[in-house]
């Protein structure tokens, strides 16, 4: 069981208090077709304090989602009316469809265009559900939780294994994901990404976003399917509460894999919740980018300046001919991000814009991305081009992506000291890029000056962009 609570009702909402409490309420089901008792008492208790935490923080909405214990236990429906007559409250039972769904739309929302098959596996249930450039194909649930699991086999692996496979076969369209991507949601998933962040050196620790190969993530799975509770212990980014079911959960996603041959595996941190509230939104709402709409949000929330942004990227496009949709949308969340470290010790705003930028619950960029937005903001500070801060993070750009990310960077430094943060500056400045040279083009009034420092900065970014560096005025 867990208590989410979201900041508000938005593209791009953050949890202000997230907290899980496992409870064990499906322990059992498949042998006695009921809820165990004692996690219905852990699930009250907990379920008490839960609603006293929402009403002292003020929450307007409150949402009760329950999954594939309850509706399938047959006193799921008598727990759910203790919960009505103790606290007032509603539970929505989700069926195995609904379920699914909501899932595939938290998978949706953090990866607007996502393509390939989506996993998510809980305690009780499996969801597949084919995703077909952002919208919802075709979708299966299936028995095949770890905790179903292992009272099913009575943990033997290898009944485990041969009930898994017994259940895929029912889902004939799997077969057809050969070549496609996998998106897996759900603890136990997440677990072995933590385990391959770890064992590889992986310099960002955000499993949001992680890729890895299908054949990759089969041998780990493959690996971990076969541990016993002391070597998982003993293993490196394993929570010790998952000893008992990442093993099942490795055995599933093992034979999901060898069963599908996916090319390309890219793990999400937003499932059924993030999809709930995805759904509440008006279309509107969920058409927005959810990149931009978090930097939107950050910069207006910690920015000098929060409507500089858009200027910023208007300002600097020049620098950036023939860039697709997705390079354009990378700049313009670096430019509403530019300025929310200003706070910050000056010595160490450049280390620190950089630290968040890459630890950040980002939705809607992938890791490369993400090591965009955080070089350039390093350089906007003032961060040096070939710092051993950033030294680990630089791999994960090819070199056209690096290559922006410096001029970004440096363009940024440069328009933050021309303009001192003034949009009306700004706008009566602009750069203009010549065979041989950037130009930085001033007003012919006199109004506003470049400077030893601004040209030095002007010099800066010609040099990285191996240019010629003038200042001219308008005719």
């Amino acid at each position: 069981m867990r208590l989410v609570v979201f900041d508000a009702l938005k593209r791009a909402p953050a949890p202000v208090f997230n907290e899980k409490v496992f409870c064990g309420l499906g322990r059992g089901l498949k042998r006695t077709g009921s809820l165990d008792a004692d996690g219905v008492v852990s699930a009250l208790t907990n379920l008490a304090r839960f609603t006293g935490l929402v009403r002292s923080m003020g929450v307007t909405e409150l949402t009760l989602l329950a999954t594939a214990a309850v509706r399938e236990a047959d006193n799921g429906a008598d727990f759910v009316g203790q919960i009505a007559e103790r606290f007032g409250l509603e539970v929505q039972v989700l069926s195995g469809k609904a379920e699914a769904r909501l899932s595939a739309l938290g998978v949706i929302s953090g990866m607007p265009d996502a393509d390939g098959i989506m996993g998510d596996l809980g305690g009780g249930s499996l969801e597949l559900v084919e995703l077909k450039g952002g919208k919802i194909g075709r979708s299966a649930t299936l028995g095949l939780g770890p905790l179903r699991l292992i009272e099913l086999c009575h943990g033997d692996r290898k009944a485990a294994k041969a009930e898994i496979n017994r259940q895929l076969e029912t889902v004939e369209w799997l077969t057809e994901a050969k070549g496609r991507t996998f998106y897996p949601v759900g603890g136990s998933w997440r677990g072995l990404a933590r385990i391959h962040i770890k064992q590889t050196k992986y310099p960002l620790t955000v499993v949001h976003g992680y890729e890895m190969q299908s054949d990759a993530l089969q041998s780990l799975a493959s690996l971990v399917s076969g541990l016993g509770a002391e070597s998982l212990t003993q293993t490196s980014g394993v929570n010790r509460r998952r000893v008992e079911t990442l093993p099942f959960g490795a055995l599933v996603l093992e034979q999901v894999l060898r069963r599908s041959r996916f090319k390309r595996i890219v793990f999400s941190s937003c499932g059924l919740r993030e999809g709930h509230l995805y759904d509440l939104l008006p279309k509107k709402e969920q058409a927005k980018d959810p990149l931009i709409a978090i930097a939107q949000d950050i910069s207006e929330r910690e920015g000098r300046f929060p409507d500089l942004g858009q200027p910023l990227a208007d300002w600097s496009a020049p620098l950036f001919e023939n860039e697709d949709k997705e390079e354009a949308l990378l700049r313009l969340a670096a430019c509403h991000l530019s300025d929310f470290a200003w706070r910050e010790h000056p010595e160490y705003r450049a280390e620190q814009a950089l630290f968040r930028i890459l630890h950040h619950p980002f939705i809607g960029v992938n890791h490369s991305g993400r090591a965009f937005m955080a070089y350039a903001v390093f350089l906007r500070y003032g961060g040096a081009l070939n710092s051993r801060r950033v030294a680990s993070i630089l791999p994960l750009m090819k070199p056209k992506m690096l290559r922006r990310a410096q001029s970004l960077g440096l363009g940024l430094r440069l328009a933050f000291m021309l303009s001192g943060g003034m949009r009306g500056i700004l706008e009566r400045t602009s750069l203009a890029m010549k065979p041989n040279r950037v130009n930085l083009v001033l007003p012919s009034d006199g109004s506003i000056l470049a400077g030893d420092v601004v040209e030095r900065r002007l010099k800066a970014l010609a040099d990285v962009l191996e240019l010629k560096a003038g200042v001219v005025v308008e005719d």
